[in-house]
């Protein structure tokens, strides 16, 4: 199966008058463990007398490429990629208030890590662009350090190709690899199980299906078999990253409208 993006209910930066807004519903979804990783850290802010309001979460393909023209003009300032490239179109990176955390940004690192979310910046600086992004990789961080050990070469950058696996396994379409979708997941999969396979590229040759024999999966059965078989391999792997877990209250940090709740 592909990786669900669940509905979450979560307070944003947005007001309307003097009521704060739940994150749109354009917005409010994500995959399995960044749900639970989000509301582990809003409930262990909040306890702190904190609160995790988020500007943005998940990004439509329709959306990404709006903030990535919207950077080019100079509209927007920091850094959008074109889509295929953020791991907001995943719903696994999310954007944050961080004044209202009430704590240092060090020791939100500390607690998102605990969770299993990683900033994109490389110190606690809360004065660098992008202080305010943290990713949930999961599984896909596998991508990463195929592509940064230089395993693969055709993204551009290793974040890329991590992005564009995890908007693959959610099931979006990659401009980049038109009609050769089910092939990448394929692929993806594989890396992603720990197997080698040259560059993803939607190609199957020989190192794609020495890779396949490697996992224990037919060469010789349909595309669409073959997806499923890495697929049901990842999911019992990576069982946190499929499964819907129980709706969990966002703590006492914030005072639901009740406008919002019905």
């Amino acid at each position: 199966m592909k990786v669900p993006l669940l509905d979450i209910a979560i307070p944003s930066i947005y007001f309307k008058g003097s009521t704060r807004q739940m994150l749109p519903s354009r917005m409010a979804k994500c995959t399995p463990d960044m749900y639970s990783a989000i509301h582990r850290l809003a409930q262990q802010v909040a306890s702190q007398g904190g609160a995790l309001y988020l500007s943005d979460l998940f990004r439509s393909h329709d959306m990404q490429l709006q903030a990535h023209l919207d950077w080019k003009s100079g509209k927007k300032s920091a850094f959008s990629p074109a889509p295929g490239g953020s791991m907001h179109e995943a719903g696994r990176a999310f954007d944050l208030d961080l004044g209202a955390l009430k704590i240092s940004l060090k020791s939100f690192w500390a607690l998102a890590q605990q969770a299993g979310v990683s900033p994109i910046i490389s110190k606690p600086d809360s004065k660098l662009s992008e202080a305010w992004h943290f990713d949930c990789p999961g599984s896909h961080a596998r991508v990463y350090s195929y592509y940064k050990d230089g395993k693969g070469n055709n993204f551009a950058k290793p974040y890329t190709a991590m992005a564009a696996s995890a908007i693959n396994a959610v099931g979006i379409t990659l401009d980049m690899f038109g009609d050769r979708q089910r092939e990448v997941s394929l692929q993806f999969g594989l890396i992603r199980l720990g197997y080698e396979l040259g560059n993803v590229d939607g190609v199957i040759g020989k190192d794609t299906r020495e890779a396949m024999e490697q996992a224990g999966l037919s060469t010789s059965s349909p595309l669409d078999d073959q997806v499923e078989a890495v697929e049901d391999l990842l999911q019992r792997m990576f069982p946190h990253e499929y499964e819907v877990p129980p709706a969990q209250p966002l703590g006492e940090g914030f005072a639901w409208p009740d406008h919002l709740i019905a």
